[in-house]
């Protein structure tokens, strides 16, 4: 008996961080697309790192998707991209969540929330050129320096 493979829907996610002093007061934004339709996600933190608010707004946008799908993740931060798409975080846990230099690695409570998620669905991870024509990017970048401003 052949078994049946279910197509997934398609989300696209575009996310951006922002941070004022890093560490300092931080913002993050992220905008999901699904059947045609656009929300805009975004929150603050008031001490934080750029990083932290680049994988908060990935995490944040995974987590308003309440079944598996098909997701194009883009993203400007090379640091949340080049994890998982070369697969730094696979290499970081089987080394004991050690770099290759052996330090520990940065934000791990945030990478294994991250890749908790990735695992529910079918991920593709796509750079993206920062602060450029790109109108989703540049929305996301809006979101996340807004929510960050709350604290001056």
């Amino acid at each position: 008996m052949k078994k049946e493979i279910k197509k997934l829907e398609k989300v696209i996610i575009f996310t951006d961080g922002a941070c004022s002093g890093n560490p300092g007061p931080g913002g993050w934004g992220a905008i999901i697309i699904k059947n045609g339709k656009e929300k805009e996600i975004s929150g603050r933190k008031r001490n934080t790192t750029n990083n932290e608010m680049e994988m908060t707004a990935v995490i944040k946008a995974l987590q308003t998707l309440k079944h598996s799908y098909e997701v194009e993740i883009y993203s400007d931060s090379a640091y949340v991209i080049n994890t998982l798409k070369k697969n730094w975080i696979k290499n970081w846990k089987s080394n004991g969540w050690k770099t290759t230099s052996g330090q520990p690695v940065k934000n791990k409570k945030l990478w294994l929330e991250l890749d908790n998620l990735v695992e529910k669905h079918s991920v593709k991870f796509i750079k993206i050129k920062g602060h450029s024509n790109n109108y989703y990017n540049n929305r996301c970048d809006k979101l996340a320096v807004e929510q960050k401003k709350k604290y001056k």
